[in-house]
């Protein structure tokens, strides 16, 4: 019982009840779409089956035993001093990734503040990894402009990124036909939530986020590829 009252007293679920009180109250049809919306945006339910279709989206296959590739981190923002928890993530997941080879390999970060990057792995990845670290450039098309040219395109890769920010680099790494492999590392927005028994009259904050994350991703992606066949912008240097 406990489970299924609780999350009625969060704020923004008496918001809801309150929203639909005043549909139900003044008959208003823009409240009705307003309501139908928050509803839409924040029922689990419904996020979580956006969810699935995402992470079936960007899945790849499994990163081969006898991978002889590279990797790339793209970088996650931060400063002289120190990495966000994004770019940690990122980190960690290449360093499981990269566990166990024998051969030596290389790891390509792109950044504008490498030590940070450059010091939290070289504490934590094995001694026959070579980092390259160097700014690729203010966005990832930037970056992506700029591995093309420094890199060779028939060697394997796996690009190392967060989930949300998996879709982009798919596309991306399409785009320039890098032999690549994507992988994201974990996000608490991605995970599904829970739909217990008050699942479809109510919303979550979290499904807020999902949403809010997806648009940019993606809306940001579409634009680039609207713009990119009349402009050079991602090509231009970036400043750093």
């Amino acid at each position: 019982m406990k489970d299924f009252i609780e999350p009625f007293l969060y704020p923004h679920n008496l918001f809801l009840w309150a929203f639909l009180y005043a549909v139900l109250r003044y008959r208003k049809f823009g409240l009705l779409l307003l309501l139908i919306w928050f509803y839409a945006f924040g029922n689990t339910f419904l996020a979580n089956q956006v969810r699935e279709w995402y992470g079936t989206a960007i899945s790849t296959d499994e990163v081969s035993r006898d991978f002889k590739g590279n990797y790339i981190v793209l970088g996650c923002g931060g400063d002289a001093e120190n990495l966000p928890d994004c770019a940690k993530s990122r980190l960690d997941q290449l360093v499981k990734l990269s566990f166990g080879r024998e051969d030596d390999f290389t790891v390509h970060m792109t950044t504008l503040f490498c030590k940070p990057y450059v010091d939290y792995l070289r504490s934590r990845i094995q001694a026959n990894a070579t980092l390259d670290c160097f700014h690729g450039g203010a966005t990832t098309y930037h970056e992506f402009y700029t591995l093309s040219q420094r890199l060779d395109p028939t060697i394997p890769l796996v690009f190392v990124s967060s989930y949300y920010h998996a879709f982009r680099v798919k596309k991306l790494a399409a785009q320039y036909q890098f032999a690549a492999t994507v992988f994201a590392a974990p996000s608490s927005t991605f995970r599904p939530v829970n739909c217990g028994q008050s699942c479809f009259l109510t919303v979550n904050l979290s499904n807020y986020d999902l949403f809010a994350k997806l648009t940019a991703e993606m809306a940001s992606f579409y634009v680039y590829n609207f713009t990119s066949g009349w402009t050079d912008w991602y090509k231009q240097p970036s400043g750093g």
